[in-house]
């Protein structure tokens, strides 16, 4: 079955940086476009980036743009999601996804804080 498990999360101080990580299994990881979302407290889910199965063709959303980058290793089933230059807006629970066979899959989500 598809699964999605994401780890990297934790307490940070503004303008600091993190990296999230994404181990997939139960599909086929190569063709397959990621895509990582987050949901702040009180807040709708929102996108966060994308990348194609490739990694030749990213998007951002408008808030991250220039400071997160999207990333994959075919070879580990990974995908990567490095956020620089944090703010305390970014605090969120991040969340790993995919779309297959007519719907999303998401991974129980992995808790950003940033705090001074």
């Amino acid at each position: 079955q598809v699964q999605l498990v994401e780890s990297g999360g934790g307490l940070v101080q503004p303008g600091g940086s993190l990296r999230l990580s994404c181990a997939a299994s139960g599909f086929t990881f190569p063709s397959s476009v990621m895509s990582w979302y987050r949901q702040a407290p009180g807040k709708q889910r929102e996108f966060v980036a994308r990348i194609r199965g490739t990694g030749d063709m990213t998007i951002y959303g408008d808030s991250v743009k220039g400071r997160f980058t999207i990333s994959r290793d075919n070879a580990k089933n990974t995908v990567y999601l490095q956020m620089n230059r944090l703010k305390p807006e970014d605090t969120a629970v991040y969340y790993c996804n995919t779309f297959l066979f007519s719907r999303d899959y998401w991974g129980q989500g992995t808790q950003v804080t940033v705090s001074s």
